[in-house]
Order: C-alpha cells, then structure tokens, then sequence
C-alpha cells in the first residue's frame, strides 16, 4: 500500500509539473502578467487531491468493479467519488488563489463559493476523463497481476504434474521391474547359479535405492541417469546372460546435461521387452548421446522385430506416452520424441530436448 501512495504522488506529482510549465509557457507567450513563479508552484500544488485520491480510487475499484453492470450500486458509487474528489480539486484549488494570488488580480478574487463551484463545473469534464482514466490504470495493474498469478498458479500446477507424472512413472517401474527380478533371482537359485544371484540382489538393491533417493527432483544429469540405467540393465543382464548385448555411445562431456529424471528408463525397458525377451537369441540395445543446435539428442535403438505397419493407429504404450506427457509438462513445444523402425531391422526412440547445463566445447 505505501508503494502504491509512493507511485501515485510521484505520477501526480510529473504530471502538475507537466500542466504548469505548459499553463505559464503559454500565458507568458501571450503577453500576460502574472506572478508566474506563485503562479507554477499552485499549479503544481493544485494536484495533491488527486494524488491523495488515487490510492482510494483504486480500493474502490477493487470493491466495486466499474466493467460490472450490476449492480447499480457500483456505478453510483464511482459517480458520487468523482464528484468529490471534483470538488475537493476545485476546493483546493481556490483556497490556493485566495491565499496566494497567483494572477496577480487587484484586487483579489472575491466570493469563494462562487469561485469554487465555478471550478468545480468548469473541471467537471476533466475530472470524469481523469476518474476514468485512474479507473483504466487500475484495471490494467489488476489484469497484470491476475495473469502473473495464473501464470504462478500454472507453473505451480505444472510442477505438480510432471512430479505426479514421476510419481505414476516410479510406480509402473518399481512391482513390474521387481516382480520380474524376483522371478530371475528365483530361477537362478534353482539353478545352483548363487553367485549370479547375489550379484543381482546387490543391483536390485542399488536400484531401488536410486529410486529412492531421486524421488523429488524433476531433473537429473545425464551422467547420473545413465548410471542408473547401467543399474537396470546390469539386472536385466543377470536375466538374459549373453542374450542381452549393450553398446552405449554417450561423450563424457554431456553428462553434465540436465535431463528429466528417469526419462532413458522407459525406453531402455521397452526395448528389452520388445527387442530382447521376444527372440531366443536376444539382441543388442545401443544408447547414444549428442548435441546439436543447443539441443541434446537422445537415442535408444535395438535389433529386435520393427514396429507393425498400424502401430501409429494402435498407441505406443504406456511407457512411451508417459515420457510424452512429462515431457510436454516440462518443455512445452521445446522437445522432439519419435520412434521409427530402422533400415537394418530393430527399433529406434529418438529424443530430443534443450540442452542445459552443459557448457559447448571450445
């Protein structure tokens, strides 16, 4: 509230500057006398009601709002404030002349009432057009405000969904992929295989614990998500022994980059499921990393059976909507994801997004 008593006394303030230096500017020019110093200083005094009226014009506005039709209420209550603060202009502004003379007038102006309601009907017309126009300031500062609190309020939002996204994404990762583990550990146990088995305990467990430990940020780099997709996929090696091969192609340079926390998890998962577990002699996945235009560009591929001719027409799965979608939440329209049967046979994911939190090579 002081800021804006601040604000209007000093608009108010530029403003009788402006109107005095043109009223004696232009009365000098025209041959007139009149103690034009007096005369400047009332001039610019002559204002303060309007300054002391702003801040109350705008808590009025607030309270009653002038673009509301009804009730009838509202506009008679910005009638009656316009007519005051008329008033008390043209009040002000003749104890000022009766005081200081700032005319020069011998002798000095006589029958105050007279002169103030004469004011008062003379500025009647100004008074409206500046009532209306404090009317409009206030009106745009509110919109202003409203639209930074909607924009807040949407990010805010934002926030929330991409977090819930993360939320639902965990979820879907966590009984899936532990089921599945829990059912290979088992298997190797019956096989008198214990030494595999151990070894995909402790990664099951560094993996939950990652899990864990990155449950509230939205953002990762992308040397640590790739460490904990090598967690996942020493796991799923466990699983598939030699059936699983891997080749990861991602310069140390970009891991620094920001990416969205277990963005590479889904993809990674789906080309297991889809390029691996399907074919007997399993596959080869390969993740690949590079920059362009400032824009990182992330790809999951393997070699198993490419995508049906309807598969656009038919949806691409949870998994890949769900990456979509946070995405979205994130970057807006600043992100590129396609998936494409490759010319050698497989399946390739192709992700692009901005690059943050990499400086470009020199």
């Amino acid at each position: 509230m002081t800021r804006l008593w601040m604000w209007s006394a000093l608009v108010w303030l530029a403003f009788g500057l402006v109107d005095a230096t043109q009223t004696v500017a232009i009365m000098h020019a025209e041959g007139m006398h009149h103690a034009w110093a007096t005369l400047f200083a009332v001039t610019v005094v002559s204002w303060l009601p309007w300054a002391l009226a702003t801040p109350l014009v705008f808590g009025l506005a607030r309270r009653f709002p002038p673009l509301s039709l009804r009730p009838f209420r509202t506009w008679f209550v910005h009638a009656a404030a316009c007519a005051a603060i008329g008033l008390a202009f043209a009040g002000w502004r003749s104890c000022l002349d009766f005081l200081l003379n700032p005319f020069a007038e011998s002798p000095p102006p006589s029958g105050f009432v007279e002169h103030w309601l004469s004011g008062f009907y003379n500025g009647a017309l100004a008074s409206l057009v500046l009532y209306a126009g404090v009317l409009c300031v206030q009106y745009a500062l509110e919109s202003r405000e409203r639209l930074a609190r909607a924009q807040t309020e949407t990010a805010r939002l934002n926030e929330q969904l991409s977090q819930a996204q993360l939320d639902a994404l965990r979820r879907q990762i966590e009984p899936h992929f532990l089921f599945n583990a829990l059912n290979a550990i088992a298997g190797l146990v019956r096989e008198g295989r214990a030494e595999p088995a151990v070894s995909m305990i402790a990664g099951l467990s560094d993996f939950l614990r990652r899990t864990l430990e990155g449950s509230n940020r939205q953002e990762v780099p992308l040397g640590e998500e790739m460490g904990f997709v090598q967690k996942y996929l020493d796991i799923q090696k466990a699983r598939f022994a030699d059936r699983l091969r891997l080749r990861v192609d991602v310069p140390a340079d970009l891991y620094p980059a920001s990416v969205p926390n277990l963005i590479l998890q889904p993809l990674v998962e789906n080309a297991v499921k889809h390029g691996i577990a399907k074919r007997a002699s399993g596959g080869a996945i390969r993740i690949s990393a590079s920059r362009h235009d400032g824009m990182l560009a992330l790809s999951v591929s393997n070699d198993g059976p490419s995508l049906s001719a309807d598969w656009e027409r038919a949806g691409a799965g949870i998994g890949i909507s769900n990456v979509r979608t946070r995405l979205e939440s994130l970057y807006g329209s600043d992100f590129e994801l396609r998936m494409h049967n490759l010319d050698a046979g497989g399946v390739e994911v192709l992700l692009s997004l901005p690059l943050r939190g990499c400086e470009a090579p020199l």
